[in-house]
């Protein structure tokens, strides 16, 4: 199917999509607006995973001071300083280090958390369910193990300005939309009289 140039526009501005992907969008889906977001939400989900596979070295360090006694630096990294001036990617820097001040995670992910922590809370809730029968135990501590990285890691946490997003997750986004690998390098947090 054949479309229009301002159809493009048209979608192009609604996603931020490039003038080539919105034009596959709309011919892969006959025009119809609505599933050519999806189509391209659902390729920018699949070329963000491509694209975490990939070194980002430029990017920025962002700052924030939150009333003078709460303040953050983080380093956030992408692929080449052209994606690191756009606006978009300071707007996330800023947005990154808002969430941090706010949250106060203790890690940054996952992977970042060691393992005799996570023993250590596994160990807690099992004695917090005791006696309750054994098939039920493991779900129970598995469901109290992954609130706590919601609660304890950066990008676990639910978005602060949106609660259907996580970090990770508005990460990809914009992975997704700027077609470069975007990491979230390290963090520290400040608070006033705080040890």
């Amino acid at each position: 199917m054949a479309v229009n140039i301002k159809d493009i526009q048209k979608l192009r501005q609604q996603t931020g999509a490039g003038m080539m992907k919105a034009k596959e969008a709309l011919e892969s889906t006959d025009g119809d607006f609505d599933k050519a977001i999806i189509y391209l939400r659902e390729k920018g989900e699949a070329t963000a995973a491509k694209k975490s596979e990939r070194e980002a070295r430029a990017g920025l360090i962002e700052t924030y001071v939150h009333g003078g006694r709460i303040g953050v630096i983080v380093e956030i990294n992408c692929e080449t300083d052209f994606v690191a001036r756009t606006v978009e990617f300071k707007e996330f820097a800023r947005d990154v280090a808002m969430h941090i001040a706010a949250t106060n995670p203790e890690y940054l992910s996952l992977e970042a958390v060691p393992a005799e922590v996570v023993e250590q809370e596994r160990s807690i809730y099992r004695k917090e369910v005791a006696g309750k029968p054994e098939q039920i135990v493991d779900k129970i501590v598995e469901g109290k193990l992954a609130k706590f990285y919601e609660n304890s890691c950066l990008m676990q946490q639910v978005f602060i300005k949106d609660p259907d997003m996580t970090v990770t997750k508005l990460t990809s986004n914009l992975v997704a939309k700027l077609g470069e690998n975007i990491v979230i390098r390290r963090y520290d947090r400040f608070e006033l009289g705080a040890n």
